[in-house]
């Protein structure tokens, strides 16, 4: 098991520190990136009376998209897919212009 590394993560505008395997970092970032995206969203599209209003909103659509899709989160799969596609594209003009 690997040693955990402490992270800090900023969510509805609330410090939080974690203590995560190294190899689940990016992941909690992504996670937290979309959480807070998501809060925007809301907060931008329904009118609420604090911020615990709009965590709630995304609590309740990240649950939902976890049990609609099988337990996998879609828009961090897709950016994941879109980045290896990417990746793969330069390897092959690279490849092509050799």
């Amino acid at each position: 098991m690997a040693e955990l590394i402490p992270v800090n993560v900023v969510i509805a505008d609330r410090n939080y520190r974690l203590r995560i395997e190294p190899a689940d970092e990016e992941m909690v970032r992504k996670t937290v990136k979309l959480i807070n995206d998501k809060i925007l969203e809301f907060k931008t599209n329904f009118a609420g009376k604090d911020m615990q209003d709009y965590v709630s909103m995304v609590l309740l659509w990240f649950a939902t998209e976890q049990h609609s899709s099988g337990g996998v989160m879609p828009e961090l799969e897709r950016q994941e897919i879109l980045e290896g596609l990417s990746k793969l594209d330069g390897l092959l003009t690279k490849a092509l212009q050799a």
